[in-house]
């Protein structure tokens, strides 16, 4: 059988032909195939070799079937230093993407043609690494250290124009790969140019302030990470040694890297974010026709929903309830579309076409009667929504979809307002609904398998990450915010105040702690849910008053300039406001409870173990399907460090028995709140883990 590199000879040329579908991994089969034709091509008489991919792309990464798994020889970088010690040229050829191993072994090529529209990049700070075959020492060389190390720090993928202009690659082509490798190769031949190892170049002069700029920038960024300043520092001490040095130096840091808890967890939010996707009930069924969307509700939730779906080729009529307010939505969405021209991420052709082909703003629902799919985005509140699909009802054809993008209600109850509960389903959208990657798709008792299949269908046309949930107050992500957040406020109120809650939290590696993110939201937001649960609320439940203070004081946060915090022109992210702590004060004394202090860590510990015993709860409940539905949930919608994993697979990592341990000696100051999740406690007694429920 013939393996999936080919060695081929055309006169004076050799071809290195990678074809190992879908994207030339560098699997142990292509390693090996690399350097049997390496070796083939040293003794034979062709005196210029072409390394060029078929399919769609370059070598596109590693081989995920063989993460976790011992690496066998020969090892990639082993593989490039063959073609790179080769004592005749090789030309290799960029098309698609060239990522990771891919990008690395172009640079162990002694030259680099590029098609126009291909990319380049080195990924590896995604699953918390640095580039392992030699990327941070040769590309150094080639762009200097500062411009590499940005280039690997953030993940960017180069476009050809850009790599050329760095003098990554030597030329760009409109040809097909195998083409412009062989007119380069004939280049080579009728010029006579010499091998070109890029290890043997001089490193160009660094700009000590640009780098220090560098690592400062890259350290604000990527709080709590580990790998990109390691990788920077191997890049930096690299050029000061002699490559083979430099280069088992980066190895070395590899390794060391691989064997992290930070390298596990982001391993796991990988294949996770693959995996949630997988339901057994859709699995062979066919979802329905989806290309034309309804949206009701022009506001920043709607209008970003039906920016989403504009950008990614669905049609789209959006209804509002006047003119008025018909004219703001339209202007909104022009204004969203304006942004993307400007930052490159649209042509301004493309945006008339959209706004003049695709999109239709009117006040008549009647303009719904064709739409296969439509989206209520209106004001939170159960009458004005049953309100909506009552009218719909009466609209829409059979067979459309009717969706809901409620946080919070029963989408049974919504459902249950139509003579059609089967086609109702949640999508509940994050805003900003065209940035946020996260959707909560949230089945109904009702709902038929084909409308959550096309929920799935949606969710990958608009490039997002799907989430099924099942129907509770919250479902997966709110759901488990209130928990941790009534954590938090409990520990404020025993005496730990929101900045150092905040303070403490964003040290774990939270972009914002609760209190910033209830500022940036709006403090409206969390009253309004407090007056809504009310009605229902325990009497044993403890929770902030001080929230209900500052809506009525007018303090909505960052809209008004004061909040949690105070935000003004010297600090536009926030400092701590004394009228807040003699508010927080005033009720303690109310409730007669004596302040304590906390520790930073035991505020992560008890916010954590909210968090992971409510998920325990939600998935004991079926909820979510899976520990990694919460995972995934709280790393795309909620801003858990993703180096952390997500908090079922953090609680993992520190140990279910130590989440159980604080839940349980919590409960002894209160046992309403700090009930453990059977699922938890069975988890203990069996010994088992979350990963095991995956």
């Amino acid at each position: 059988m013939e393996g999936p590199v080919r060695y081929e000879t055309h006169g004076d040329i050799a071809v290195f032909r990678i074809d190992n579908p879908p994207v030339n991994a560098t699997s142990l089969a292509v390693r090996q195939g690399l350097v049997d034709a390496a070796n083939r091509f040293a003794a034979s008489p062709e005196k210029v070799a072409v390394l060029v991919a078929e399919g769609r792309t370059f070598i596109a990464g590693a081989d995920i079937t063989e993460f976790g798994k011992t690496p066998l020889e020969p090892h990639l970088p082993d593989a490039i230093q063959v073609i790179e010690s080769l004592e005749k040229p090789v030309v290799c050829v960029i098309h698609g993407t060239a990522l990771g191993g891919g990008f690395e072994v172009a640079l162990g090529c002694h030259y680099r043609v590029m098609l126009k529209g291909a990319r380049v990049g080195l990924p590896e700070v995604n699953l918390g690494l640095i580039p392992g075959a030699g990327g941070t020492q040769r590309l150094p060389r080639l762009v200097g250290v500062v411009a590499a190390s940005d280039i690997f720090t953030s993940a960017r993928q180069v476009s050809a124009a850009d790599c050329l202009a760095l003098g990554i690659v030597d030329e760009l082509s409109t040809a097909e790969p195998f083409e412009a490798g062989m007119a380069f190769a004939r280049k080579v031949l009728a010029e006579g140019l010499p091998v070109r190892r890029v290890s043997e170049l001089p490193v160009p002069p660094t700009d000590a302030e640009a780098l220090a700029a560098l690592k400062k920038k890259v350290a604000r960024a990527n709080p709590g990470h580990v790998c990109h300043l390691k990788g920077i520092e191997v890049a930096e001490l690299g050029t000061k040694l002699p490559f083979a040095e430099g280069r088992a130096m980066e190895r070395e840091a590899f390794w060391e890297l691989m064997q992290t808890p930070q390298r596990a967890a982001m391993i796991h939010a990988f294949f996770a974010e693959r995996k949630v996707a997988n339901l057994p009930e859709i699995k062979g069924i066919q979802p329905r026709t989806l290309a034309h969307v309804g949206v009701i509700g022009g506001g920043t939730m709607g209008g970003g929903i039906a920016v989403a779906c504009l950008l990614n080729g669905l049609k789209v009529t959006l209804i509002e309830r006047d003119a008025e307010a018909v004219e703001r939505a339209h202007t909104g969405i022009a204004r969203t579309l304006a942004d993307s021209v400007k930052r490159g991420k649209l042509g301004a052709d493309a945006r008339d076409m959209l706004l003049a082909d695709r999109l239709v703003t009117t006040d008549d629902y009647h303009s719904l009667a064709t739409a296969d799919l439509i989206i209520e985005a209106v004001f939170e509140s159960m009458d004005v929504k049953k309100d909506v699909f009552g009218k719909l009802d009466e609209i829409a054809k059979p067979g459309a979809i009717l969706a809901t993008n409620t946080s919070y209600l029963d989408v049974n109850d919504i459902a249950a307002i139509t003579r059609r509960p089967q086609d109702v389903i949640g999508l509940h959208f994050f805003s900003p609904a065209h940035v946020m990657r996260l959707l909560e798709i949230v089945v109904a008792d009702k709902t038929a398998p084909d409308v959550t299949a096309t929920g799935f269908a949606l969710a990958k046309a608009l490039k997002k990450v799907p989430v099924r949930a099942g129907v509770c107050d919250g479902f997966i992500g709110n759901r488990i915010l209130k928990h941790y957040r009534t954590a938090a406020d409990i520990m404020v109120l025993e005496g730990a105040s929101p900045f150092q809650v905040d303070r403490a939290l964003e040290a774990f590696g939270f972009a914002m702690g609760p209190y910033a993110v209830a500022d940036l939201a709006g403090i409206d937001i969390g009253y309004l849910t407090r007056k809504r649960l009310a009605p229902t609320r325990d009497p044993r439940e403890r929770f902030g008053e001080w929230g209900d203070v500052l809506y009525e004081m007018g303090r909505l946060g960052r809209k008004t300039g004061h909040g949690h915090y105070i935000y003004d022109a010297e600090t536009p992210r926030g400092r701590p406001d004394p009228e807040v702590e003699d508010i927080i004060a005033r009720e303690r004394k109310a409730k007669g409870i004596t302040p304590r202090d906390f520790t930073d860590a035991e505020i992560v510990e008890r916010y954590m173990a909210a968090m992971i015993n409510e998920g325990a709860r939600v998935v004991g409940e079926g909820i979510a399907l899976r520990p990694l539905d919460v995972d995934v949930t709280k790393l795309f919608g909620y801003g858990f460090p993703r180096f952390r994993g997500g908090p079922m697979h953090y609680a993992d990592q520190i140990g279910l028995d130590k989440v159980l341990a604080t839940v349980e000696a919590a409960a002894k100051e209160d046992d309403f709140f700090w009930q453990p999740a059977p699922l938890l406690k069975q988890l203990v007694a069996e010994g088992r883990t979350f990963s095991s429920l995956n």
